[in-house]
């Protein structure tokens, strides 16, 4: 059985610690293999991608592919707001892996990364990337941006919660925004009423800022998160200005 490894980082403050706009931004970036195997992939690395290599080298582990939520230039690198990101064209050079995505989302990412179509492996939802002896699940969540997907994580498939990482669709307070291009609030609701709703209680969240926090339990979420307890389709689109 594979041993889990699972590793948090936050821009600004376990990489890119000289970067202020990494911290104001607040990415997370993920660290996801088996121990026992050495080998990691990263979920979006952005801002500092060589400190985020070193990390993975001195927990023993090599990267030997990428996981990409959503193609915003905080999480694949590029340019927003006048601001040059560092991401995945300097993974590539560093460490030449595949790049998991979904395939709603390849096109942004080429655009905004410069990478070319045989860089990408594109995915549907339900398909399983492994690490070592660990198979980690991709579900599409789209609403944030047509191809947004998540990561389910644990140790073995028969393992009843683990671990989801989420990118920009949930966080521990509130949600992913719908009102930039590629948006769409009718698809969030879905997402977050439908194709997230039978997550076991016990999955502990891993989001992809930490606006709220750094991870709880889908029960705390639940709990805790006004997002998630509206009610109809009316509310939700009123509630995000759509």
């Amino acid at each position: 059985m594979a041993e889990l490894f699972v590793r948090q980082l936050l821009a600004g403050r376990d990489f890119a610690r000289h970067d202020p706009n990494a911290g104001a931004m607040q990415n997370f970036v993920y660290l996801l293999g088996d121990r026992d195997a050495g080998e990691c992939l990263v979920v979006d690395p952005a801002w500092d991608v060589r400190g985020i290599l070193d990390v993975a080298a001195a927990e023993g582990l090599g990267v030997v592919g990428a996981l990409v939520t959503h193609y915003h230039p905080d999480h694949v690198g590029g340019e927003i707001f006048g601001i040059e990101i560092d991401g995945l064209p300097t993974l590539m050079a560093a460490c030449p892996c595949p790049v998991h995505v979904h395939r709603a989302e390849a096109e942004g990412v080429r655009v905004v990364t410069g990478l070319s179509k045989s860089d990408l492996v594109p995915h549907d939802s339900g398909d399983k990337v492994k690490v070592g002896e660990l198979e980690i699940e991709l579900l599409h969540t789209p609403g944030h941006t047509p191809g947004s997907q998540c990561f389910r994580v644990r140790a073995t498939q028969h393992e009843p919660g683990g671990a989801l990482v989420a990118g920009d669709t949930l966080f521990l307070q509130g949600c992913g925004r719908v009102d930039l291009p590629g948006g769409d609030p009718d698809q969030m609701y879905e997402t977050l009423s439908r194709r997230l709703s039978d997550l076991p209680g016990d999955t502990v969240l891993l989001p992809g800022h930490a606006y709220g926090g750094e991870r709880a339990t889908m029960d705390e979420v639940r709990a805790t998160n006004s997002t998630l307890r509206i009610s109809s389709l009316a509310e939700f689109r009123w509630r995000m200005g759509g």
